[in-house]
């Protein structure tokens, strides 16, 4: 009984843990409409030079815009479609964003 108690208090931090470190849609809509709408578009359409985003998954996101801040131009041509032409512009952009930040644009921009 006592292995199946702590299987389960167990399986309870592990669930829990999900929900503190999973992603916030709304926090990276408020994130995006201050930092990345007035290049990309409010609905991430994407103009001019600035490319769309829609259609892209979280993951693609948050990984190109942690290769961004790490300065990893290769990684990003590798990408393909986020692939760095706009490295001068997005670098700098990129820097201050932590983990959470990057996961939640990423949530938000795979919503619409």
């Amino acid at each position: 009984m006592k292995k199946l108690t702590a299987i389960v208090f167990a399986s309870g931090l592990a669930a829990a843990s999900g929900q503190v470190l999973a992603a916030d849609a709304d926090a990276g809509k408020k994130l995006y409409e201050q930092s990345c709408a007035s290049c990309h578009g409010m609905k991430a359409e994407g103009q001019g030079m600035f490319p769309k985003l829609t259609g892209q998954s979280a993951d693609h996101i948050a990984t190109a815009l942690a290769h961004y801040k790490n300065g990893d131009q290769d990684a990003l041509k590798e990408m393909g479609d986020l692939g760095g032409s706009n490295f001068a512009i997005m670098a700098p952009n990129a820097a201050g964003l932590s983990d959470a930040d990057m996961e939640n644009l990423g949530a938000y921009i795979e919503s619409l």
